[in-house]
């Protein structure tokens, strides 16, 4: 059985500010590149964003000769489209605590275009970590990107095989400029560790807080800017 491989991403300045979202469809000769951008969203409504438009693009152009692996870097959108959203909907979109589940609107568009599809092909959501350098995922981050920032990248539509190129040519440049940014002092080292962010200037006060705390994450920036992002994401993916 064939199979199409699918990334998707959100970003949101000031989450929420200006927001993008992006798709990227790898089939098995074609590749199609998914984007758009809201004045004001959250992360959270643009990785679910990616997702159902990745789900309309397939309904929509009856791509049904293959299964759909969508890969997910937000625990909060994989696990809402493989778990949550079926209780959300039986229990009228309400919590377990009887709370309004948030972004109702778009967890019912991911709710019924998931049922309407799920007859005619085989989905499966998996979830893969974040700047990983995992192939299209990065694709799609840079995409998600440069939408918030209202500086669009142009959307490929065209064979897999010219697509791969570009991407070759794409991932030299962003080893070429890790390299780069590998050499410079870290801005900040910032964890998140039993619900509470910290923003440290270098890592011997860092690593007391995370070395040996179960589920503690923490990552280096190299500007504010970046030291924002990645707060953001800390949250948006908890």
């Amino acid at each position: 059985m064939k199979e199409t491989h699918i990334y998707t991403d959100g970003s949101s300045r000031g989450n929420p500010g200006p927001s993008g979202w992006a798709s990227v469809i790898l089939k098995e000769k074609e590749v199609v590149e998914l984007g758009g951008r809201t004045d004001h969203g959250t992360n959270n409504q643009m990785e679910l964003k990616a997702v159902v438009s990745a789900l309309a693009y397939i309904e929509d152009n009856k791509l049904f000769d293959s299964e759909v692996i969508i890969f997910i870097d937000s625990a909060y959108v994989q696990k809402g489209i493989t778990m949550w959203m079926y209780s959300w909907g039986k229990n009228n979109w309400q919590t377990s605590v009887g709370e309004p589940v948030a972004n109702r609107e778009l967890w019912e568009e991911a709710l019924y275009v998931v049922f309407r599809l799920k007859n005619k092909i085989k989905i499966h959501f998996e979830k893969v970590a974040g700047h990983a350098d995992i192939f299209g995922n990065e694709r799609a981050d840079t995409l998600a990107t440069s939408f918030a920032d209202n500086v669009p990248t142009m959307l490929f539509h065209g064979e897999r095989s010219t697509y791969m190129k570009l991407y070759e040519n794409i991932k030299k440049k962003s080893v070429s400029s890790a390299k780069k940014s590998s050499s410079k002092k870290p801005y900040s080292y910032v964890s998140f560790v039993n619900g509470i962010i910290h923003a440290d200037t270098d890592w011997a006060t860092c690593s007391k807080r995370v070395l040996g705390e179960k589920g503690a994450l923490f990552k280096k920036s190299f500007s504010k800017e970046e030291e924002k992002d990645i707060i953001h994401e800390f949250k948006a993916n908890q």
